[in-house]
């Protein structure tokens, strides 16, 4: 009986949270249900809390569905680490750099004559064999790291991602990213509040970002502002918490979801060449 009771209780609770209501003021209303591309045949959407940014409590509005192919994928680690490893290599250039026995000074002539002496031919001190001379198969600068990771594994990445931080409850959805304040000390109060951890990465789906917001990030080094076309890997994992607006989760699902299930993956999977035009 006992047993039974509770389950009601947790059933009624569920119930509760998963309302697609909110509040406006005085008025209540309805969250309109997003059209998802490319609809799941076989997995339900996955559901999360829309909040505002307005207070420093946190705010729900409503729920939002999320598509399960980008945000309810395998997580991937071995396609992670790949990601994380090709974004480190393919800005990193190498300057160590070491003389052959052609670019040590001196050794111009011939040490002693060729016959006669007793000892080994040789024709410069500057020879790998003696002390002060070149160094055989040495590195030469600038060596860069650059390759290109394969499309699909980089893209897959994406969605291990974004994946891993909504499992892990690190995935926050905003209505905007419009604040009151443009004091730091607000913006400050409201990640303690919320628990978002030192590190936040907030991703709008334009380039020009409020300006209270960008003024109150401005002067802390761990809030970070990026456009949804800057969105990366390395990123999402180097900051605690990623929060994003609602509009940025749609140009996500469209550009991610366009490409997974595009048609002409052979010439994407081609060789990657540099232009040389």
């Amino acid at each position: 009986m006992l047993r039974h009771f509770a389950f009601n209780c947790i059933k009624s609770a569920l119930q509760k949270t998963h309302s697609t209501t909110y509040s406006t003021g005085t008025q209540i209303a309805a969250i309109e249900p997003r059209k998802l591309l490319f609809p799941p045949k076989y997995s339900k959407p996955r559901q999360v809390w829309l909040e505002s940014l307005d207070t420093i409590d946190e705010t729900k509005l409503g729920i939002l569905e999320l598509h399960p192919d980008i945000f309810a994928a395998a997580p991937r680690i071995d396609i992670i680490h790949q990601n994380i490893k090709w974004q480190q290599l393919y800005r990193y250039v190498s300057y160590a750099h070491t003389k052959s026995r052609f670019e040590v000074r001196g050794g111009g002539r011939k040490p002693w004559p060729q016959k006669g002496s007793g000892r080994a031919r040789h024709g410069s001190i500057r020879s790998p064999l003696f002390k002060g001379g070149g160094v055989i198969h040495g590195p030469k600068s600038p060596t860069p790291h650059f390759y290109m990771l394969p499309f699909y594994t980089r893209l897959h990445g994406l969605t291990s991602a974004l994946s891993v931080k909504l499992a892990q409850d690190d995935l926050h959805i905003v209505d905007s990213l419009e604040i009151p304040s443009e004091e730091s000390d607000y913006m400050q109060e409201l990640v303690k509040s919320r628990l978002w951890g030192p590190s936040v990465l907030f991703v709008d789906s334009t380039d020009i970002m409020p300006r209270n917001i960008t003024a109150a990030t401005d002067v802390i080094k761990h809030f970070n502002l990026m456009p949804v076309y800057g969105l990366n890997v390395y990123s999402m994992l180097k900051h605690d918490t990623l929060v994003l607006t609602r509009s940025a989760v749609d140009v996500i699902e469209e550009k991610i979801l366009t490409n997974l299930h595009r048609n002409d993956s052979k010439a994407i999977l081609a060789k990657f060449k540099v232009n040389q035009l």
